[in-house]
């Protein structure tokens, strides 16, 4: 637990460094951005673009594809695990199990769990999984695809997803849940693996559903 515990603070320092929060009490956008000029009306504006999700295609449970484009115009969950991992896996799915309970009546959520074993974790033992949780709309998708690119996209969540032979199950993730709004920027970062911490990710999903009635 101490490699976990370990790259928890890591990733919470990085993205620490590059969150950006407004005045009027929105959350924080995450990661790296930059900045334009741009003429409007003849005067010179300064224009943020902020880090996004880029595009990415997998597979479901139904063997279905599921890209960027499933989660377009929804506030999203986050996160990357394996069905055989002997550590902090059952934890988390526990705590988005709380999360799916609390949103599996809002149009405006989705859940999106990434498995980083896809020899073992094909679409017919991700269907039973979510079967076996109870899972009965598609709200939540687990997604399974080539493995070198499921580390990468790993990385644009900001989370550690890599082989390690010296890891239980020899895979080593991160046991964040990664809030991520409907332009794809990255809101927020919670412990998946604690009540305290998912607790504060729905606080602040109800957060984020508000700014979008404003």
């Amino acid at each position: 637990m101490k490699i976990v515990s370990k790259f928890f603070s890591t990733v919470v320092l990085a993205t620490g460094l590059f969150a950006c929060s407004s005045s009027d009490d929105r959350l924080p956008i995450y990661g790296e951005r930059e900045t334009t000029t741009k003429e409007v009306d003849g005067k010179t504006v300064v224009d943020t673009i902020y880090h996004e999700i880029p595009a990415f295609e997998f597979t479901n449970q139904d063997s279905l594809p599921v890209t960027n484009k499933t989660l377009d115009g929804k506030i999203y969950v986050a996160d990357f695990f394996f069905v055989s991992c002997p550590t902090i896996c059952p934890k988390m799915k526990t705590q988005m199990k709380r999360v799916y309970d609390k949103y599996k009546d809002n149009p405006d959520i989705m859940l999106l769990s990434h498995t980083i074993d896809p020899q073992h974790d094909t679409p017919a033992v991700l269907k039973e999984f979510s079967d076996g949780l109870g899972i009965k709309s598609a709200q939540w998708q687990f997604v399974t695809g080539d493995k070198e690119k499921m580390f990468a996209h790993g990385k644009n969540y900001m989370v550690v997803a890599q082989e390690d032979k010296g890891a239980p199950g020899g895979l080593l993730h991160s046991g964040h849940f990664v809030l991520v709004d409907k332009e794809k920027h990255v809101r927020g970062m919670y412990d998946g693996t604690t009540e305290e911490g998912v607790d504060k990710l729905m606080r602040d999903m109800d957060r984020l559903l508000a700014e979008y009635k404003k």
